[in-house]
């Protein structure tokens, strides 16, 4: 069972996940946030040197992501967006990664869920994974990532090893995962990756759950 919190338009679900018994569970990125990583401090370093506020950086680029996001997701599943609040600089920055995601999108797409809201019951963890469609045949999770830079280890961990378990574990076959990285604006471009090697990235995810769990009994 997987409570959520009324979402709006402006801002992604937040979600918190409750195991059958009732115990609040982890979440995917709260898992993979044990990791190291070094790219993400080199780049907020950066911005510092040139002068930029990073929190007011990342509160813009965030809600041109989930702006992005969300065009993204209304256009799976056939409905029209409500824009309204947002800003049209926004809507024009986030229409960007949009128009990418159209680029990429096989004219053999069906739509079998979106933003689903799941628990692994074994290894004690949620999620929700943002597309489970039909793609050129094969069933797949699909994962957006609006984000300025590549798709990193941890992306992977995280979508190929805990997201597509939590499908599996719930009755939902996967033959194929990818990873879309939806730039925030003309310069930011696009990714599109499909991830092969599950196990290895499951192990890494199933050894950071692990550890989640240690370094709360450590403290």
């Amino acid at each position: 069972m997987a409570v959520a919190e009324k979402p709006t338009r402006k801002t992604r679900v937040h979600t918190r996940y409750y195991s059958q018994d009732g115990t609040r569970l982890p979440g995917c990125t709260t898992i993979t946030g044990v990791l190291n990583k070094p790219a993400l401090v080199k780049w907020a370093n950066n911005l510092g040197l040139n002068g930029v506020d990073v929190t007011k950086y990342v509160d813009d680029k965030a809600e041109i992501g989930t702006c992005a996001h969300y065009l993204i997701e209304s256009h799976v599943k056939g409905e029209d967006p409500d824009l309204s609040d947002y800003s049209q600089n926004v809507i024009d920055k986030a229409e960007n990664g949009y128009l990418k995601f159209l680029e990429w999108l096989p004219s053999d797409f069906e739509l079998l869920g979106s933003e689903l809201t799941l628990v692994s019951e074994e290894y004690r963890y949620g999620g929700t994974c943002d597309i489970y469609a039909r793609v050129n045949g094969k069933r797949a999770l699909v994962d957006i990532k609006t984000s300025g830079s590549g798709i990193y280890p941890d992306m992977k961990h995280q979508v190929a090893g805990g997201y597509r378990q939590l499908l599996v574990e719930n009755g939902y076959p996967v033959e194929e995962v990818w990873i879309l990285r939806v730039g925030r604006d003309e310069r930011e471009g696009f990714d599109a990756v499909r991830v092969d090697n599950w196990r290895e990235h499951w192990e890494v995810f199933r050894l950071c759950r692990e550890l989640y769990d240690a370094l709360k009994v450590a403290k």
